[in-house]
């Protein structure tokens, strides 16, 4: 009977661990950090002009953003010593847009902001180097 009982909840335990990891969850089940391509970025940008939860973050220098940055961008420095602090200042609710000029930094913060919690996050896997190459608006 123990014997019996205990294949059942193994069996059970087995079946909701396989269940669960199928469903490709990690951490919390709400988040949603994407790396995506320069024109599904445009086209987010585009479909969220006036969404007051809606945030662009370049992740550049200050003197790389004065260069030219996406328009309504502001401007946290990867390289700042307070960078994680100054993120974790920040509304984990709203939808953020994060980028740099290859895509390398803003790979790099997309972990920081998922441990720190971070609901939604999206990256310029590109940077925006390909997004000036394609042609797409920057302002100084």
């Amino acid at each position: 009977m123990n014997i019996r009982r205990f294949a059942i909840i193994f069996a059970l335990l087995l079946i909701t661990a396989f269940a669960y990891g199928c469903t490709g969850q990690t951490g919390s089940s709400n988040q949603v950090l994407e790396d995506i391509g320069i024109q599904e970025a445009f086209e987010l940008i585009q479909s969220n002009q006036g969404n007051p939860n809606f945030v662009i973050i370049d992740i550049r220098t200050p003197e790389e953003f004065n260069e030219g940055h996406i328009e309504n961008a502001v401007n946290i420095d990867f390289y700042s010593e307070t960078f994680r602090e100054d993120l974790d200042k920040l509304d984990k609710s709203k939808t953020y847009f994060i980028y740099c000029r290859s895509g390398s930094r803003s790979g790099r913060a997309m972990p920081i902001m998922e441990e720190l919690g971070f609901q939604e996050v999206y990256n310029l896997s590109a940077g925006i180097k390909e997004w000036i190459v394609e042609g797409l608006p920057v302002v100084q």
